[in-house]
């Protein structure tokens, strides 16, 4: 947390994976967000943000999007502005889809995963993807708000078998 009772602001979600093998098709993971208002925080999310959009407010950006894994460190970055969501939401699930463009790709097939959330400078969650071996997509981090106003988060590695399309769909169901 940021501070006594201060809860979690502003953070980064930022993933990694290693390249596939020359002449075989790109390995393209994508950071996902759902955000689901305080009325149905586990019913369908009132809006998604994934590679190439925003949220409607701008508080949800993705920084950097990679469609190979080519690069040094984390080639994929979102950065989440909880504190400015309005009040009407509630909870915010990130996750993590593999394209499936060249045929079903699981985590277990993408090697150097990693996926990181940060506050500032400090760390909250890093965690790679090589207990979720035959899932095709997976939550990574759930952001709450409480009564108060305030976001908490915890740690959500849970592997799903989806395609893209889909998991935004059951990523944030109970």
């Amino acid at each position: 947390m940021s501070g006594l009772n201060k809860g979690v602001d502003k953070v980064e979600v930022a993933l990694k994976w290693d390249p596939s093998p020359s002449g075989a098709p790109a390995h393209d993971l994508d950071i996902v967000a759902g955000v689901y208002t305080g009325d149905a925080p586990s019913g369908p999310p009132a809006y998604l943000v994934y590679f190439d959009h925003r949220s409607p407010d701008g508080t949800i950006t993705l920084q950097r999007d990679s469609r190979t894994g080519q690069g040094f460190g984390y080639d994929e970055v979102m950065t989440v502005e909880l504190g400015r969501l309005a009040e009407r939401y509630a909870r915010v699930v990130v996750g993590v889809a593999i394209q499936q463009g060249g045929g079903r790709l699981a985590f277990g097939g993408v090697p150097g995963t990693g996926v990181r959330v940060r506050e500032g400078y400090t760390d909250l969650l890093a965690a790679d993807f090589s207990a979720l071996g035959d899932a095709t997509a997976a939550t990574v981090v759930e952001f709450t708000r409480d009564g108060a106003g305030v976001w908490t988060w915890r740690p959500l590695l849970r592997g799903f078998d989806t395609d893209p399309r889909s998991f935004g769909d059951v990523m944030g169901a109970a």
